[in-house]
């Protein structure tokens, strides 16, 4: 039986799963998920990095919703970590890994007057593949 700081660490690493995986960061959590079930057998990495790409894609399709992929992962983790003590260290790590860099999603209106390509923003008048304003 685990102590509830050693639960505390799964769950927290498990949150940080789901951080990761909202930002579209999983292929930076994969080196991190491998470090921590190489611990155990080869076959428990592969169900490990293989729930990993299947919540990420589940997610992305919500077919999932972030409290079941965080429940799984602590849960996982939580085994893992009983099963593997020594583990506790590199989940620590993950505990402590939010990703810091966001990404940002702008909602708004454009306008576009004229002819040509808009992309990104207001445009007003006519694009020319030459450079030259249209009179």
């Amino acid at each position: 039986m685990l102590d509830a700081a050693a639960i505390a660490v799964a769950t927290g690493a498990a949150s940080n799963v789901l951080a990761h995986l909202l930002q579209g960061r999983a292929d930076a959590l994969r080196a991190r998920i491998s470090t921590i079930f190489r611990r155990g057998t080869a076959d428990e990495e592969s169900d490990a990095l293989r729930a990993l790409e299947e919540h990420a894609e589940g997610l992305e399709q919500r077919r999932l919703t972030q409290t079941e992929v965080t429940a799984q992962w602590s849960s996982v983790l939580t085994a893992f970590l009983s099963a593997y003590p020594e583990a506790r260290d590199d989940i620590e790590a993950l505990s402590s890994s939010t990703p810091t860099d966001t990404k940002t999603v702008n909602i708004g209106a454009q306008h576009n007057h004229g002819r040509g390509t808009f992309i990104g923003g207001d445009n007003y008048g006519s694009v020319r593949a030459d450079g030259q304003d249209e009179h």
